[in-house]
């Protein structure tokens, strides 16, 4: 039998649309399924190594449902084209498509009661991406359908073309590595326009006649930036880049759809690997800067704290006037640098409940103010926005009325009043040993029961055990929710073995249980501190 004749035997007309029709199928499924994944692909900015360090992390429950989805989808195909054999295959092949449609509904329905922390963003990236993938396992599911029909022809086994859509139960199991595979394929068209864009807004910034600004350093970014655009627009028009905007595309997007119509242009420069700052400089050109202190975040890319102090000094060589905390001293000496300790700080800091005081000094003036800001690092960090203001020519008086406009950022110490007389502080976004003790600090001003809610401290690299250990140490004597299982043991070794009580430690495995904790427990008056909401990533 030559392969044409085999050809013409295995894969007649209504076959071969069947098995296109099977792969489809299962396409359309997994892409329903599985949008999950998209979501975590988009929160590590489309990095396909990143994406599967992720997803093939000890204990991942995803992988863990999506192989036990394959493993039954196997069993239970090859089950009901056994049963159903006296249809004839094709009776039979239809039969057995059922429990594609009910085992995916069922998973389906089961991950929309566990939706990722970080909303996914319907962005023209993510519909590319998501119909790439859709195609790829569409193709995939057809290609394992007529893989199987050929292997029934050439050994010549019928029954094997009974179990022909068995195969499409791996889709599941391989929908992370072709959704790697799609971000590869439609990186193609990705980086290059990202490049573009790039360049678009880099051309722009050396045109404009704005003030450029870059803020980076281990933690408090974000919130300089907020503080240093409400305090400057006292005086001057100001742009900031929003949120957490901090990367060459964020920056680009900032300047190309808001444009430069400013005098100042704030710009916020993360970094996790060698590099990134010295290009987000490039792309910028800032004169003016600050580096807000560094901490062993980000270790883990780093390798190494003078790594990240290299890094972050950077932007420190790169601006004439810059702005440093205090341990980022020693960046820069000489003129145009403003040293946190020396040239101006928050003194005096008092902390209530309902906001902050304390005497800002720049120079040999000193001012009292008050914030509703809670914290003694949100102190410190009006200190570093202020600094920059006054390098900028503002008077300490302008500063100061600036000050009294500033509001709480979200998710960062904000305080909120929850149902029921619970005061809620959203601490989410911090993840650094020193904002943690500030966020405690705070915690311990209220009355009533003090819950803590975490699932620890990340991209510690080597410190990340003996950090988590003392976080636990600084949780004696309150009530803690432990959330997840990667960290959450190094900081219960750490609050067991500085006194603290087993009775008031709950480990839960996601933050949808401690919430069913908390509204059993909490009762009015109470205080709860969500520190450090890891994202879905973690």
């Amino acid at each position: 039998m030559t392969l044409l004749s085999l050809l013409n035997v295995s894969f007649s007309a209504p076959l071969a649309l069947s098995l296109v029709a099977g792969g489809i199928f299962v396409g359309c499924f997994s892409f329903a399924v599985f949008k999950r994944l998209l979501g975590v692909m988009q929160q590590e900015h489309y990095k396909g190594g990143a994406f599967l360090k992720w997803y093939f992390r000890r204990g991942n429950i995803t992988r863990q449902r999506a192989e036990l989805l394959g493993l039954s989808l196997v069993l239970l195909v090859a089950l009901f084209n056994v049963c159903f054999s006296f249809l004839g295959y094709r009776g039979a092949n239809l039969v057995a498509l059922a429990p594609f449609f009910f085992l995916f509904l069922l998973y389906y329905l089961t991950e929309e009661k566990y939706a990722l922390k970080v909303k996914t963003a319907v962005t023209p990236r993510l519909i590319r991406l998501a119909v790439c993938e859709f195609l790829l396992n569409a193709a995939l599911g057809t290609g394992l359908c007529f893989g199987m029909c050929a292997l029934a022809a050439w050994a010549d086994l019928k029954w094997l073309y009974l179990l022909r859509f068995v195969p499409l139960a791996l889709v599941p199991l391989l929908a992370p590595l072709t959704l790697v595979l799609a971000g590869a394929i439609c990186n193609v068209y990705e980086l290059p326009r990202g490049r573009y864009f790039v360049k678009k807004a880099q051309k722009a910034l050396a045109q404009s006649a704005c003030i450029k600004v870059g803020i980076t350093g281990s933690f408090g970014k974000t919130s300089v930036k907020n503080f240093a655009a409400t305090i400057l627009s006292e005086r001057f028009s100001v742009i900031a880049t929003p949120a957490s905007y901090n990367t060459p595309l964020g920056i680009a997007r900032t300047v190309n759809e808001k444009g430069l119509d400013c005098e100042i242009f704030l710009a916020e420069m993360g970094a996790r690997y060698t590099g990134d700052i010295r290009e987000l400089c490039e792309m910028v050109r800032p004169s003016h800067g600050v580096v807000t202190g560094v901490c062993a975040q980000h270790l883990e890319t780093f390798g190494s704290l003078e790594n990240i102090r290299r890094e972050k000094g950077v932007l420190a060589q790169a601006c004439s006037h810059i702005v440093l905390g205090e341990s980022a001293e020693g960046m820069k000496d000489g003129e145009g640098v403003l040293l946190c300790g020396r040239d101006f700080a928050a003194e005096n800091i008092v902390l209530r409940p309902d906001g902050t005081s304390f005497d800002l000094r720049i120079g040999s003036v000193a001012v009292p103010v008050k914030t509703k800001l809670l914290g003694r690092h949100c102190a410190e960090d009006i200190a570093l926005a202020a600094a920059l203001c006054f390098s900028l020519g503002m008077s300490v008086g302008e500063i100061a009325g600036g000050i009294e406009r500033i509001v709480p950022v979200e998710h960062r110490l904000q305080r909120i009043e929850g149902a029921n007389g619970v005061t809620v502080l959203d601490d989410a976004y911090n993840s650094n040993v020193e904002g943690a003790r500030c966020a405690l600090e705070v915690l311990r001003l209220f009355e009533g029961g003090k819950y803590v809610v975490t699932p620890g401290l990340v991209e510690l690299g080597e410190m990340e055990e003996q950090a988590n250990a003392k976080l636990g140490e600084e949780l004696a004597g309150l009530n803690v929710v432990l959330v997840g299982e990667t960290l959450v043991r190094a900081v219960r070794d750490g609050y067991m073995a500085s006194g603290g009580d087993e009775n008031r430690l709950v480990t839960v495995p996601m933050l949808a249980k401690a919430q069913e904790y908390l509204a059993e427990h909490l009762q009015a008056g109470d205080c709860v501190l969500f520190l450090n909401d890891l994202p879905d990533i973690y």
